[in-house]
């Protein structure tokens, strides 16, 4: 391996892109600590604050997504991807990559795009089990695809996909507390079943509403709950909740420490987002997911699905949702050989090591 080594990560938007970026970056330098990463994401978006406080630096584009209801505003989104094609071109220029590495995200488009015509060697790593539209015309002229599931063919060239799972934030694989200490940093108690709530790191109107109608039932459940709101929803679930008293219910904006929220919960309620998903598998906890529908592709379903089909997980609708989830959720977590059986099933699906196999890959590209 040269003495120099430079290489570029691209793309973001959700955390779900963000941390899987961030943890092969992070093994990038664990095996190679003088390496210099640059990160390019898309101004505005969770990266530009997500990346700079992991330690890394970033540049931002202009890009952004199509809007497909006003189509007449994907005037300005065009003059957008022009001018993010430029600066790419630019960026790569001054920082001289070895290769580059995109993750998803509107900023992985224009800057692979660039870096593939420029002739410095890519990789993408596509986390969920139906791929995006960025990913699938970068796969082109791609020279290795990471991927996270099964049968991934029929959206790449066979002879460039490698199975590497998706990494995930590495501290929540080093939890060392026990569920006591963890339950006690939430203010919890030891001897209830405890639910985790979590709709990402934006929030998720249609959980928050599932709690929010079901308040009294919650209240008289025996089980605590830990609820993520997200910071957008955050004010007015507060709003809500004044006057209402529900020790067995802790509120909170985002959970910093999922590592502790996941070991204290006997079961958790999430979004199907790829990044989440390969968390449980990993720590093989047992999980009732809501899709979002809002998502391209409609791949929170299908990431889903991909459990379900294994009695993996258990699966709303997210329009059923606050009708049928908290049922469930009741349901099962008093279920102590179904949450059993659904812990084990998960974590036959995990794949360790994600984040160190993509490394090896991008610095035998530059090897190469």
């Amino acid at each position: 391996m040269r003495e120099e080594l430079r290489i570029i990560v691209s793309g973001g938007g959700t955390g779900g892109h963000i941390f899987p970026a961030v943890s092969i970056a992070n093994a990038i330098k664990s095996q190679h600590p003088e390496a210099e990463i640059l990160f390019v994401g898309a101004e505005g978006r969770m990266e530009m604050q997500r990346v700079p406080a992991a330690g890394y630096p970033i540049k931002a584009l202009p890009i952004c997504g199509f809007d497909r209801k006003h189509l007449l505003k994907n005037i300005a989104v065009l003059f957008k991807i022009w001018k993010s094609r430029r600066m790419a071109r630019k960026i790569i220029r001054d920082f001289r990559p070895m290769a580059a590495v995109g993750v998803g995200g509107y900023a992985s488009g224009p800057t692979l795009n660039m870096a593939e015509a420029m002739g410095i060697p890519t990789l993408i790593q596509e986390q969920n089990s139906y791929a995006g539209v960025t990913n699938k015309l970068l796969a082109k002229r791609a020279d290795k695809i990471c991927v996270a599931y099964d049968g991934m063919e029929r959206f790449f060239p066979k002879e460039k996909i490698i199975l590497t799972g998706n990494p995930v934030r590495q501290g929540l694989l080093e939890n060392t507390k026990s569920r006591e200490e963890a339950l006690a940093d939430f203010g919890l108690l030891p001897g209830l079943k405890t639910v985790l709530l979590i709709g990402g790191s934006l929030g998720a109107r249609t959980l928050n509403e599932s709690v929010l109608a079901n308040l009294t039932a919650i209240s008289a459940s025996g089980v605590q709950f830990i609820w993520q709101t997200g910071k957008y929803y955050f004010d007015s679930i507060q709003k809500e909740m004044q006057g209402k008293e529900l020790p067995n219910l802790k509120v909170m904006d985002f959970v910093s420490d999922m590592g502790a929220a996941y070991h204290a919960a006997d079961l958790v309620v999430s979004r199907a987002g790829a990044s989440s998903i390969s968390e449980f598998q990993l720590i093989g906890k047992p999980v009732i997911l809501v899709p979002s529908p809002n998502v391209a592709e409609d791949h929170q379903r299908k990431n889903a699905m991909a459990l379900v089909r294994r009695d993996a997980a258990l699966y709303v609708e997210d329009a059923e949702a606050p009708e049928k989830l908290l049922d469930l959720t009741l349901q099962t977590v008093a279920d102590d050989a179904k949450l059993r059986q659904l812990g084990e099933n998960v974590h036959k699906m995990g794949l360790k090591d994600s984040a160190e196999i993509i490394a090896r890959e991008v610095l035998k590209l530059i090897e190469q």
